[in-house]
């Protein structure tokens, strides 16, 4: 039972990891908010990282309603989503600028650097949350996570998806300390290794992503052989 829990938190983290990104999204927060003062900052982090567990938390919850509905099959979303994954994988382990990934999530939304405390505090979930924080690419990895983990077992799939969330828990813990003291954190890390560093997690994320898609293509194939 605690080995199904260790191996779904292992592997969520690692997933969500490079896909939230909590240092370059750090910087895209930094850049948005430059001139708020301390104690905003630390109110603005607190409150992004509460909204990131909720808002992560629903997508988990409601993840295997929505594919019901639209009727996708497990093995379809493994596959599909393991090559989304292993192909977010390959392009941050390939990116030469340690900047790039905070410029893309940059890019995700039009908010100008200029804004006031109260302009600030109105942009809390969008787009501070969402898509800086957890963009979409965020959303397909846990989507393919929570198709991932499904257990025949009650009690298994209960600790499965209890993994998942202490993941997101953990992750949105980082992402507040990294919002908090983002001045601070800029200063003393220096872009060059926070992206080796990423560049390490991108290669794990690379290989989950190979794995989960081959789950998938082996179960289709499966269906397949049979008579």
């Amino acid at each position: 039972m605690i080995l199904t829990l260790w191996n779904s938190f292992l592997i969520s983290f690692s997933v969500l990891l490079p896909l939230i990104n909590p240092l370059g999204s750090a910087l895209v927060f930094l850049g948005l908010a430059s001139d708020a003062p301390p104690q905003l900052y630390r109110s603005l982090a607190r409150r992004i990282a509460v909204n990131n567990i909720i808002f992560l938390a629903i997508i988990e919850l409601l993840g295997a309603t929505i594919l019901k509905f639209f009727g996708i099959s497990l093995p379809i979303v493994q596959l599909s989503g393991g090559i989304v994954i292993a192909t977010m994988g390959w392009s941050v382990l390939n990116e030469r600028d340690a900047s790039a990934n905070s410029r893309k999530k940059r890019e995700e939304t039009d908010v100008r650097d200029e804004e006031h405390a109260e302009g600030l505090e109105l942009k809390i979930f969008y787009p501070f949350t969402f898509p800086i924080t957890s963009g979409p690419g965020t959303l397909v990895g846990l989507l393919t996570l929570t198709a991932h983990i499904s257990e025949p077992k009650i009690s298994r799939n209960v600790l499965a998806h209890l993994g998942v969330f202490l993941a997101i828990v953990v992750l949105s813990v980082l992402v507040y300390f990294c919002y908090a003291y983002a001045p601070r954190i800029t200063k003393i890390v220096p872009p060059s290794t926070a992206h080796g560093i990423l560049r390490v997690v991108a290669f794990i994320l690379l290989c989950i992503g190979v794995q989960i898609a081959w789950n998938g293509l082996s179960a289709l194939l499966t269906q397949i052989i049979r008579p």
